[in-house]
């Protein structure tokens, strides 16, 4: 190899930057290989000064920090991409564009970091013979093909930090209180932070729930003498046969935003229970922050096994972890189906037999 480019799409993740350091570091050291930065995931390639050179000097210092120094862009699809034009918002197709602007740097290979919509852009793009290679990253934990991804075990420290200090005032106010975490569709930061957490409920999209057990719940526990609740709830959860609560709707190019379902549920249980209730919302305290020592190393290896994997013609692949050891596999086969939390699991099985209610 003589020249490799590497972006970050999507939403940010702690350990983005820790991938960077090792693309760079080992593209540099082990194949003495040029490394091209490209700015705010794949719009780079169609804005000016988008492309640049990333160096071992670049790279000093960043792998204790959040966040990503080359941008990244959640709504950067080049197949439709929303853009202003005479006024009115259009969605084009730049694919063309930034397909040739990537093959006019003569890039051996281009590193793609995201989650699942990035990667789905970047599996089209090796569609189209773009030498392609994914790394998994999302705090979600909801991409196939790999057992972790990494920013999830920083995000679940975070939400369970949160969880241990709402566990005070919860007791000190005989509050119960509602703790709101990220994860859309997958609901693996809810249970872990709150099984880490000692959260008495936890709800996750994978089991929709019943406001009726929720508030028999609080009320065993009130009659137990623990007049408080620590309720954790990912924001794709839903009561059983509706639909989620969401704070934004979706259209033909952005996925709706969820949000809203912890205030719902505090005032269910408000109102039945007659407790007083109080609802946080962690949302991107979540993605923020340096990353855990995990995810420096999960990051890392992954980085540098992408390196490797390019060299070795890997294209249209995605790295992975899988049995403690770094793996690959295509593109297509991780995207095919995306990772939930098992309801019949160990994990579930253990919140049930600890007394946690899951509110089915």
């Amino acid at each position: 190899m003589k020249r490799i480019a590497i972006l970050t799409g999507g939403g940010d993740a702690p350990g983005l930057n820790a991938v960077i350091r090792a693309v760079v570091k080992t593209a540099c050291q082990e194949y003495a290989c040029e490394v091209l930065g490209v700015k705010d995931g794949f719009d780079g390639f169609i804005t000016p000064g988008g492309v640049f050179p990333l160096t071992l000097q670049d790279v000093r210092g960043i792998l204790p920090r959040g966040g990503t120094i080359l941008g990244a862009a959640n709504r950067g699809n080049p197949f439709a991409r929303k853009v202003l034009r005479d006024g009115q918002e259009v969605v084009e197709d730049t694919s063309v564009q930034v397909i040739a602007n990537l093959r006019a740097l003569e890039l051996d290979a281009l590193i793609v970091v995201g989650g699942d919509g990035t990667l789905h852009i970047a599996q089209e793009l090796a569609e189209l013979n773009v030498p392609v290679v994914g790394v998994p990253k999302t705090i979600d934990n909801d991409i196939g093909g790999t057992e972790v991804t990494f920013g999830f075990d920083t995000a679940v420290n975070t939400a369970t930090e949160a969880i241990d200090k709402l566990h005070t005032t919860a007791e000190s106010h005989h509050r119960v209180m509602v703790l709101e975490l990220m994860g859309r569709d997958a609901g693996f930061i809810t249970l872990h932070a709150g099984l880490a957490g000692g959260a008495d409920i936890i709800l996750i999209p994978e089991i929709p729930f019943r406001y009726e057990t929720l508030y028999q719940k609080v009320e065993d526990r009130k009659q137990r003498g623990s007049p408080f609740s620590i309720v954790a709830v990912a924001e794709g959860a839903h009561p059983a046969g509706e639909s989620v609560v969401v704070a934004r709707a979706g259209d033909s190019v952005y996925v709706p935003r969820l949000g809203g379902i912890g205030q719902a549920v505090a005032e269910h249980i408000a109102a039945a229970c007659r407790v007083e209730t109080r609802v946080t919302v962690l949302g991107h305290l979540q993605r923020g922050g340096s990353p855990t020592p995990f995810d420096r190393v999960l990051a890392t290896r992954l980085g540098a096994a992408a390196v490797r994997l390019a060299d070795a013609g890997g294209f249209g692949r995605m790295v992975a972890i899988n049995g403690g050891r770094i793996t690959d596999l295509p593109l297509s086969e991780a995207l095919a189906v995306p990772r939930r939390v098992d309801p019949h699991g160990d994990t579930v099985r253990t919140a049930r037999g600890l007394g946690i209610c899951l509110g089915d």
